[in-house]
């Protein structure tokens, strides 16, 4: 047995192999010692090698599946061998067999995969001129993605793409691994890196076996001829992927090019300010796909997640989703929808586990039901809209393969065909007999028995069974001589004789071995099932996407209606015009926790106004305004309704950020050197079609430098770049900056100072912020008031510094005693006034003198 392991285990030496024996998956040598502390599992031996015990740790198979899953999350591969022989005929050692390899980018089992979220394996092809091609799928989808890119852009696919595995060369360069690696996060785990040999990665290879998967001539049809680089990629991809799963892809029939130009671009950073999937803590909600994602499917939650990563430039998608929404919101059509695809099965992973031999019996079975729901294709027909007539012609199930499901399976069949209890009664006559001899043993004895006491005439006669001797009749010595001649004499005891019959033998012979050939036929029939519904996977897939999308379309119609937006109007003028414009996130989490109303706000940007200087206190809503301005232009490229009375947007290529204060000390990146480095990728790469967002730039320095970089940065996005931009600072210096640039202006925060304390308004008036009300907001934070007395008093002194020449401020003298501060003479005169004691006439002259003092104070 240890050479056969040998043997196998030679095939795969980077790779844990789960060696089947028995009730467990065992490993051996070097896997079990790393296995056995990378899953904290018990380290043992059995036997001997060259005189050494030989290390030996093992899994249980029936929970095999949480073992997986800690290893993958670890960044491992596993093979899985089993037995395939069969142990009642096999001389020596059973016949195993990898059956398949689960790696990080191949997943397709259910228990390892979340329902949100893809499991994506990417392959890149270096190629000449610093070009490279990259193909990626997802095992459980039916399309190849192809895209070819400059080898300096690979960070950016990477981080876009977000693969669990990544496949390179053997001969891949240090240069080239170096650039992978910086694609990695700072905090976290990027993905499995897999060295491939580099004759895998050839473009004639990749070529033949995309031609191969579309069953097509040509791949002009999907405007992939002209990718050598990619086709070499997709060589390894699908190599690599059919070595993974033991055999062919046969659902995977589809092909995605992806060129530059064609996406709006969503950097890493903007992705990670806007809180698009994940927050700046790294937790799933509350962000603006966990208010978005009210799918009744997991397929549903994947395509929305896929639309909101990935909106397209061109408008003609984000339009068509519109008016499907516009007609889902009619009456109660979305409810009526929703209510049918709750508890829809994920028919597009189950039919990818079909494809590839995986599927369970459950499985099929709730597939059944999702495959039942045909009131769903005569709700979609009300709608009027090109996009739900389009998902309709999908939405009509394959009957031939509903049949064989209805025909074949029990309604409630064991989870396993191991176990037997799948196939139904009535489909297979063979089947039915074995277990009705399994189930009738005992009528069958009790039959035989009455009919041959009537035809011997021996009262006492009786059908019995051991484990030694199988099934006989027994006849009392005294009773032997009136045995028919077809009786055969099996044992001879002292009182009895013990007899077999020709149709005892047969039933003998019946009943020993049903329940193992009953489990056997249930095995075959099973498996010519699941190869009766190949030929159906095409349309399955086509179902699965269309369930995905109406359920997509679904969620956007309900949140849309439960949350009062609208519908964007796109235009090809260049603009961004919001009114009436909220955060979403924000807006809903004030309503959960203090009921309070989101304060609503303009947004005009165009031709005339392309930058807004926004100035104002911390806590007063800047970041929160600039942030909803981006999510509600993405929503509406995405085709969206938007969280706004009415959105008039022009054409976008890119959302750009530059948000918050953050260090990357793994990449030896400070707070500053991080500001300045993802400020620069906005200078180079943002064009007059970009919305930027630039939060605080330059304040990780000093003040002089911050302030000259700012206006700098400003300058360049008003003057060379032209973005639309949201440039939020405390540097008041810059709300000069509109008097000398047409297109800049200046907006502020408002707040209102209430004796010591401050109200925040939240509402994004014209000009700049008289002040930051930074002492204010510390005092609000908690600060000690002795902390914020000195600041005061730093403060004054600054101010009184900044009207003389050159004053010299002592930042940490000591403020004068509290009672040393004289009040404003307003303060002494308002402290005065007893409202409710005033006539109308002393109200007006104490109106006057506090006018009057207000002016001498100015």
């Amino acid at each position: 047995m240890m050479a056969q392991y040998l043997r196998l285990k030679a095939d795969f030496p980077d790779t844990l192999l789960f060696y089947r024996m028995g009730d467990f998956y065992e490993m051996f040598y070097a896997d079990a010692e790393r296995a056995a502390g990378l899953l904290d599992i018990t380290l043992t031996t059995r036997g001997q090698s060259a005189g050494q015990p030989i290390p030996m740790a093992g899994v249980p198979f029936h929970s095999v599946d949480g073992y997986l899953a800690r290893l993958i999350k670890l960044g491992e591969s596993v093979a899985i061998c089993e037995q395939i022989g069969d142990p009642a005929t096999s001389k020596g050692p059973v016949e195993r067999k990898v059956v398949r390899v689960v790696t990080p980018g191949t997943l397709t089992d259910s228990e390892l995969l979340s329902d949100k979220s893809e499991s994506i394996l990417l392959a890149v092809a270096p190629g000449a001129r610093q070009r490279c091609g990259l193909a990626w799928l997802a095992v459980t989808q039916g399309q190849v993605h192809l895209a070819e890119c400059a080898t300096d852009e690979l960070p950016a696919w990477l981080d876009r793409v977000a693969p669990s595995e990544l496949l390179l060369p053997a001969d891949a360069t240090p240069a080239l691994e170096q650039r992978l690696q910086s694609a990695r996060p700072a905090a976290g785990r990027g993905p499995a890196l897999t060295h491939r040999p580099e004759f895998q990665f050839d473009a004639a290879l990749g070529r033949r076996k995309l031609l191969e998967q579309l069953q097509a001539a040509s791949l002009a049809a999907w405007n992939a001829e002209d990718l050598p680089h990619a086709q070499a990629a997709a060589a390894a991809l699908l190599t690599y992927a059919e070595h993974t799963q033991g055999r062919a892809l046969t659902h995977v029939r589809g092909v995605v090019v992806e060129r530059p130009g064609e996406l709006i671009e969503l950097p890493a950073t903007t992705r990670r300010n806007l809180e698009l999937v994940q927050t700046l803590r790294g937790e799933d909600s509350p962000t603006l796909f966990s208010l978005l994602d009210s799918c009744m499917t997991g397929m549903g939650s994947r395509q929305l997640k896929s639309w909101l990563l990935a909106p397209p430039r061109e408008r003609a998608k984000a339009s068509a989703r519109l008016t499907a929404i516009g007609a889902l919101r009619e009456g109660t059509l979305a409810q009526q929808l929703r209510a049918q695809l709750k508890g829809t099965s994920d028919v597009e992973r189950i039919t990818a586990r079909l494809a590839l031999g995986q599927v369970r019996p459950r499985e099929l079975v709730a597939l059944r039901h999702a495959l039942q729901k045909h009131e769903l294709l005569a709700l979609v027909h009300q709608a009027q809209a090109a996009y739900l007539t389009q998902i309709s012609a999908d939405l009509a199930p394959p009957e031939e393969a509903l049949d064989l499901l209805r025909a074949a399976l029990l309604e409630e069949p064991a989870a396993l065909i191991r176990d037997g209890g799948v196939i139904a009664p009535g489909l297979d006559a063979e089947l039915d007999e074995l277990r009705a001899i399994s189930d009738h043993c005992d009528a069958f004895l009790i039959d035989l028995e009455a009919r041959e006491r009537a035809r011997t005439g021996i009262a006492n006669l009786r059908v019995q069974f051991n484990k030694v001797h199988g099934f006989y009749i027994e006849v009392s010595q005294g009773q032997a001589s009136k045995v028919p001649d077809d009786y055969r004499r099996r044992q001879t005891l002292k009182n009895a004789e013990r007899f077999i019959t020709p149709e005892l033998k047969t039933f003998e012979d019946k009943a020993l071995s049903a329940q193992e050939r009953a489990l056997a036929r249930e095995k075959w029939l099973y498996e010519h099932l699941l190869n009766a519904l190949q030929p159906h996977v095409p349309r399955l897939t086509h179902y699965a996407r269309a369930i995905a999308a109406l359920d997509a379309l679904c969620a956007l119609a309900e949140r849309s209606l439960t949350l009062n937006w609208n519908a964007p109007r796109f235009t090809r003028e260049p603009c961004i015009e919001i009114r009436g414009g909220r955060h979403p996130v924000v807006e809903t989490r004030l309503a959960e926790t203090s009921g309070a109303p989101f304060i609503a706000n303009d947004t005009v940007l165009g031709h005339k106004a392309r930058m807004q200087i926004i100035t104002g206190p911390n806590m007063g809503g800047k970041s929160t305004y600039m942030r909803q301005v981006a999510l509600i232009a993405l929503l509406a490229a995405m085709g969206s309704y938007v969280p706004a009375q009415s959105c008039r947007l022009g054409p976008l290529d890119a959302i750009h950020t530059r948000i918050g204060a953050a260090d990357d000390l793994a990449n030896a990146q400070s707070t500053f050197m991080l500001e300045m480095t993802e400020a620069a990728q906005i200078l180079h790469t943002a064009t007059a079609e970009s919305l930027v967002l630039m939060d605080e730039i330059g304040r990780g320095t000093s003040t002089f430098d911050g302030l000259a970089l700012a206006s700098g940065i400003a300058a360049h996005l008003h003057d060379k770049v032209a973005a639309f931009t949201l440039f939020a600072t405390h540097y008041f210096e810059l709300t000069e900056f509109p008097a000398s640039h047409r297109a800049a202006l200046n907006v502020h925060v408002s707040a209102a100072e209430s004796g010591p304390g401050i109200v925040f308004l939240h509402e994004l008036q014209p000009g700049p912020a008289s002040r930051s009300h930074g002492i204010q907001v510390a005092r609000l934070a908690g600060v000690p008031a002795a902390v914020v007395n000195h600041a005061r008093h730093v403060l004054g002194e600054l101010e009184q510094g900044a009207s003389q020449s050159r004053a010299q401020v002592d930042l940490f003298a000591a403020p004068p005693p509290a009672h040393e501060t004289q009040p404003h003479p307003l303060q002494t005169a308002l402290a005065g006034i007893d409202p409710d004691a005033l006539s109308p006439r002393e109200a007006l002259d104490a109106l006057y003198q506090l006018k009057k003092l207000a002016g001498a104070a100015g």
